[in-house]
């Protein structure tokens, strides 16, 4: 098959969207319309109608209820597959077929044995596999990585991360959840929420070692883990622990750098000042994410598929970060390389004692 990945000679990056959800209407989906050289050319949905409001709202050409009609539509040149994880696998495989680069959201997919298939393919049709952790292009991530590299709070000695929140409305396995179903999701919350934490680590200390941790579920209807703790080492041999808990009324999401000179707080998912704190004193940098966080990482990509930068979230950097998610969950799920979401019996962690009526 003729490679379709645009060469250096092309101007301009023609997208089509599989799954265009709620993650597309603001985080992602303007910025394939809004990055420099790149179109948005084509929506799928499995309801053709929301497909063709879709597409009407945001000023799409064409719309599909097909994924297989809008991977081969000869307009589109790169593909988004905007799916839940379950489905990731399944797209992505058909733009690699199709011979098309393509871009997954992340979690990359509901395990790394999935994602090792999906960067198999693109392998073998020559074709670039980019995964949607787009805090590896926003300015205030950036700006957190640069003083760590910087050694702004001199030799790193330790990182702390503690997440804490109640359940979200939208993970309610009442309604169906995809978030909270290992089917659709691989796990709970923990994969959607959690991976962008362990990827932003990923991307500033080189991938984690010694990686170790527990799940468990107490106190929510899903059968998911609704709490994680983990311990893990950096490759500089700085020790580091982070915890996750979906299911108190406390609110946190604190991520903390420490090192011989200083420490860097800031969090992950809201636009908070990022503290440094030296000897010298301490400073804010209150640096705001730009309308639509996606955007960055995808004008990274469209200039790399046009011969003109590399993206640094490939599906190489998010298999890393699924790895290490399988290690912390393997002992709830009972192992985590077969198609653990079919056997929920086996689960150890789904029986739990410790949940109450």
């Amino acid at each position: 098959m003729t490679s379709a990945t645009p060469s250096p000679a092309r101007t301009t990056i023609r997208w089509g969207i599989l799954g265009c959800g709620d993650v597309t209407e603001v985080k992602s989906g303007p910025g394939f319309q809004k990055s420099r050289d790149s179109e948005l050319v084509a929506v799928m949905r499995r309801n053709g109608a929301l497909a063709a409001d879709y597409a009407r709202r945001h000023g799409v050409p064409r719309s599909y209820d097909d994924a297989r009609a809008l991977v081969n539509d000869p307009t589109v040149e790169a593909v988004y597959v905007a799916t839940p994880p379950g489905a990731h696998l399944e797209g992505a495989l058909l733009a690699a077929a199709a011979g098309k680069p393509c871009y997954v959201e992340k979690p990359m997919a509901r395990h790394t044995a999935e994602c090792a298939t999906m960067i198999a393919a693109f392998a073998a049709t020559h074709q670039k596999l980019f995964v949607a952790y787009y805090r590896r292009a926003l300015p205030r991530f950036e700006k957190v990585r640069a003083l760590l590299h910087g050694r702004a709070i001199g030799q790193l000695t330790g990182v702390n991360y503690r997440y804490a929140t109640p359940t979200p409305a939208n993970a309610d396995p009442a309604h169906n959840a995809w978030r909270v179903s290992a089917a659709h999701a691989g796990g709970g919350l923990f994969l959607d929420l959690g991976s962008h934490l362990l990827d932003f680590l990923d991307h500033c200390l080189g991938p984690l070692q010694d990686v170790h941790g527990r799940a468990a579920r107490l106190a929510t209807a899903a059968e998911v883990e609704d709490t994680v703790a983990m311990t893990f080492r950096t490759a500089t041999g700085a020790l580091g622990s982070a915890s996750w808990n979906f299911s108190t009324t406390g609110k946190e999401d604190t991520l903390e750098f420490f090192g011989t000179t200083g420490r860097i707080a800031f969090n992950i998912f809201n636009a908070e000042p990022i503290y440094l704190e030296t000897a010298a004193g301490s400073e804010q940098f209150a640096i705001p994410n730009p309308d639509h966080v996606a955007q960055p990482l995808i004008q990274l990509i469209v200039d790399d598929l046009l011969g003109r930068g590399t993206c640094p979230s490939t599906g190489e950097s998010a298999l890393r970060t699924s790895a290490v998610m399988d290690r912390v969950l393997e002992g709830y799920y009972g192992g985590r390389t077969d198609a653990f979401w079919l056997r929920p019996a086996t689960w150890p962690g789904r029986a739990s004692p410790h949940v109450q009526p």
